[in-house]
């Protein structure tokens, strides 16, 4: 098996010889620049996805248009829409697209369902990673449902890194499943607060422990 595939699934290395053969004669790795719709809602699925570097931003859109990001798939993850898709034989139900150039290896339908009736090992794989991304878009569910708009975006604030960024309203308002206009209004309630300067597609905050405190 090729050895950039186990670098960063190693669970892949702890095969069988017999399943690690099945796999290395069906898996194909490819590449696709940022941007690249990776797949749609309604499409079919091509393949078991594993990235092995970049980032595909996985988002649902309602009738009227309002988007919302239900998760990213990073480098050494694969996309539990796509296995859904798979196990149940249906069409996809979201829309993924690349936020950078990315490297993907895929495995055929016909593989995967061959290495997941023959193989216990890459059985577990498989349903260990589904379980955990399951629970991560239960969090979600309940942040949606439960937590206010000015608690869910003052904590997305707060979790990127530098103090100043660049980043549109629009593009919290797809990170929340809200639309741009409520996002811009509660931006400026947290500007008049102190917690934060508004620039032309960045933000700059000012006052991180006001804003953390806002959460409470």
């Amino acid at each position: 098996m090729q050895k950039i595939i186990t670098d960063h699934f190693p669970e892949l290395a702890q095969l069988s010889p017999e399943s690690q053969k099945i796999l290395e004669d069906g898996i194909y790795i490819s590449t696709a620049p940022a941007g690249t719709m990776m797949f749609s809602e309604g499409s079919e699925c091509k393949g078991y996805v594993m990235l092995l570097e970049g980032s595909v931003r996985v988002q649902k859109t309602s009738e009227d248009g309002r988007e919302i990001v239900l998760y990213r798939v990073e480098s050494g993850e694969s996309c539990i829409m796509t296995t859904t898709c798979l196990i149940s034989n249906d069409q996809y139900g979201a829309e993924g697209i690349a936020e950078t150039d990315i490297k993907i290896a895929t495995i055929p339908p016909r593989v995967f369902d061959q290495l997941l009736k023959h193989s216990n090992k890459f059985s577990r794989f498989v349903f260990e990673v589904y379980a955990k991304r399951m629970s991560m878009l239960m969090m979600l569910v309940e942040e949606v449902v439960f937590k206010k708009l000015d608690k869910r975006l003052a904590q997305l604030l707060l979790d990127r890194k530098p103090d100043r960024f660049d980043v549109t309203h629009q593009d919290l308002a797809t990170e929340l499943g809200s639309v741009r206009e409520v996002i811009s209004r509660q931006l400026k309630v947290f500007e008049r607060q102190g917690f934060l300067k508004l620039g032309r597609g960045a933000i700059h905050i000012l006052d991180k422990d006001g804003l953390r405190a806002s959460l409470e």
